[in-house]
């Protein structure tokens, strides 16, 4: 009688989902918002989730019209190009409204704007999809390609690069500011166009256009953020060949003499030939010695320490510019880590909890933390009971690998792994045999030591708590000598327990402190 009652109110509320459009795991807010983006090589309707500091995706999808190919010889958009964009964006249109967007924002760029029919093409998208076309200048290309950065990179410092197929925007950007940026008729379809298919011709032209320009930033000491489908599969192309433990494009960075030799090799080789290349589109492989003669040339002029990829651009940039500057100033690690934490947890409310908790647990051991250490630390806390739902075997194994491959931005890849392997660490206990190989290629012993410090933190407060708020912060931790002693209110007193005192040892243990710790009232 039981099962059959269950069953009967599960059947029930999926009959409420499918009448409300409910769904418990996504955070709905201002509800969705789309952007389609008329680009000079593909055409994209992006679906997000809300407007907020981390944008997530609802949906996704390109079609790569090519409008920008033949454009710098003819002048105009091709007839078949058009079509093939006209009828993509009929589709982004229907597909928009059944995703319950509730504001759609149209942008195009160099494409649209260089070619003598662009305009009578605004007019024929405006009608396909039934809302007004903002054709960007170079200018506010740059800008929120630079914004874009801002959104996904915690504090850049340096330059922004967006490589499209009609044109090259850069722009300086900072912690607190963009500065002034150019845009260059260098995008790869406009390049492959004009150099044919030599590569000594393709780097005259970026030299010509990047050399001695007073309008282009300069990012010596500093790094350069690249954005665009070619250039994110030219990094993609690098990743495979160089054997990198982690597939997350976001943030993937090399130095910038790394970059130079890898874009002299795809410029110098047949691209369809090299190993790895059928992890790249077919459609980009012929663009990708193009790409690779402008990011050499750019690198050249501008002489950055390293290269970093952004997955997050102009689109983005035009949602970043659209939220309130108290929100703009949000950690966006530490907002995607709350709002998965609020999705996933027991209870988000504890996670918080455990905030100031760890933070008076490493003070009373005498750790001290950097600002990236605490930036981690919080977001291990609010991530720490993710895995809950799964069968216990795995919990550590999936909560893992949860981590490492979300859709976080603000962090790089050793963060990543430290994340990871804090949360790790915390349902599986010290030992580190079954931990992913690639943790320690991005990450050294003394960090692999701090988050196995955080993991035993979350197992003792996990036991004192019973995943619930409200018991933590009447604990404190003190150190009498070499002895680790963990006070307790009088009314909690039965929480005192055999597995909470091996626990506790562990830690000892692992900050070298010999004395059997000790548990006593407050």
């Amino acid at each position: 009688m039981l099962e059959r009652a269950t069953g009967l109110e599960r059947a029930k509320g999926l009959e409420r989902a499918k009448e409300e459009d409910f769904a418990p795991g996504r955070l709905n807010g201002s509800g969705p918002i789309s952007i389609v983006d008329i680009g000079s090589n593909s055409v994209r309707l992006v679906v997000y989730e809300r407007l907020a500091r981390t944008p997530t995706m609802l949906f996704n999808e390109k079609v790569l019209a090519g409008l920008g190919r033949g454009v710098s010889k003819t002048g105009r958009l091709a007839d078949e190009a058009v079509a093939r964009a006209l009828k993509a964006l009929a589709r982004f249109r229907t597909l928009s409204d059944h995703a319950g967007a509730t504001e759609m924002h149209v942008i195009a760029t160099a494409a649209a704007r260089d070619s003598e029919n662009g305009a009578q093409f605004i007019r024929d998208a405006e009608a396909a999809l039934g809302t007004e076309v903002q054709v960007l200048s170079g200018r506010d290309e740059a800008r929120f390609a630079a914004l874009g950065v801002s959104c996904g990179v915690w504090n850049p410092d340096g330059i922004v690069g967006d490589l499209g197929g009609g044109s090259l925007e850069l722009v300086s950007v900072s912690e607190t500011s963009l500065g002034k940026g150019t845009t260059l008729p260098l995008g790869v379809l406009r390049l492959q166009d004009e150099a044919g298919s030599s590569m000594r011709e393709a780097r005259r032209i970026a030299q010509e256009h990047l050399s001695g320009n007073k309008h282009v930033p300069d990012a010596t000491g500093k790094t350069l953020y690249l954005i665009g489908g070619t250039w994110r599969s030219l990094a993609r192309l690098h990743m495979v060949r160089s054997n990198y433990p982690m597939q997350v494009m976001h943030h993937y960075g090399m130095t910038a003499k790394t970059a130079l030799q890898f874009c002299d090799e795809v410029m110098s080789s047949d691209v369809e030939m090299m190993e790895g290349a059928e992890n790249v589109s077919r459609q980009r492989r012929p663009l990708l010695p193009y790409g690779a003669a402008v990011l050499s040339e750019v690198i050249r002029t501008t002489r950055p320490d390293s290269i970093v990829l952004s997955a997050l651009g102009v689109r983005e940039g035009l949602l970043f510019n659209l939220l309130d500057d108290s929100v703009k100033a949000q950690d966006p690690l530490l907002a995607a880590a709350e709002e998965l934490g609020y999705l996933r947890a027991r209870s988000p409310r504890h996670d918080l909890e455990l905030i100031p908790w760890t933070k008076s647990l490493l003070d009373v051991l005498g750790v001290k933390e950097t600002e990236r250490a605490r930036r981690l630390r919080t977001a291990a806390c609010l991530l720490s009971d993710i895995g809950w739902r799964a069968h216990p075997d795995y919990r550590g194994e999936q909560s893992f690998n949860n981590i490492a491959h979300a859709d976080f931005v603000g962090i790089d890849h050793p963060g990543r792994a430290f994340l990871s392997a804090c949360v790790f660490f915390r349902h599986v206990g010290l030992d580190d045999s079954d931990l992913a190989p690639f943790v320690r290629l991005l990450i050294d012993d003394n960090q692999i030591q701090h988050a196995k410090l955080i993991g035993i933190a979350f197992r003792i407060a996990y036991l004192l708590s019973a995943s619930m708020p409200g018991i933590l912060p009447d604990t404190r931790f003190e150190t009498d000598g070499n002895v680790l002693v963990l006070r307790l209110p009088d009314m909690f007193a039965n929480l005192d327990g055999e597995r909470l005192r091996k626990r506790l040892l562990q830690l000892a243990r692992l900050r070298g402190m010999e004395g059997e710790p000790v548990i006593a009232a407050r």
